[in-house]
């Protein structure tokens, strides 16, 4: 088994939107190819966000990591958010997840950022099983907030 992780650039966007539209309906987004190309098209042309691509075996598109910059300003330091991490199904239980989180680690080390950053719901054990495995920290004794804001055609819950 060859496993390589690479970061994606405008030009893999038929390759990525349509990984991204599978990942969007995992977590129960209807599919809809033309929301999910244009949204992912937008973040590989402007580069507001870094998008490393696993490739399982010689073939691409095996999965995805989406990293989104933020920053620490009591730490002043950049700080990036793990987003998104994607695996098709036929590479999981590859090692492939877990080169992601690697590589996703490697980038923001290598950008210098002060650390790395996701969530989980609180009922996804086999991801919170990964993240543990490969080192990460939980939080405890904080509690994260979100305040939802309307978007057009979505209700307040699904903004």
């Amino acid at each position: 088994m060859s496993l390589a992780i690479r970061r994606a650039s405008a030009a893999d966007l038929d390759l990525v939107a349509p990984l991204f539209d599978r990942y969007r309906h995992f977590y129960t987004q209807r599919n809809d190819e033309a929301v999910s190309r244009a949204f992912i098209g937008e973040r590989l042309q402007r580069g507001d966000s870094a998008l490393l691509l696993a490739s399982l075996d010689g073939a691409d598109g095996a999965g995805f990591v989406q990293l989104y910059p933020t920053f620490s300003s009591v730490r002043a330091a950049r700080v990036w958010v793990l987003n998104d991490l994607y695996v098709e199904a036929h590479a999981r239980r590859r090692g492939v997840a877990r080169a992601l989180l690697d590589a996703a680690a490697g980038f923001a080390r290598a950008d210098g950022a002060a650390r790395l950053e996701l969530e989980t719901n609180h009922d996804n054990a086999q991801a919170q099983a990964l993240y543990d495995g490969a080192g990460w920290l939980r939080f405890d004794g904080t509690q994260r907030y979100h305040l939802p804001l309307a978007q057009a055609g979505l209700p307040p819950a699904q903004a």
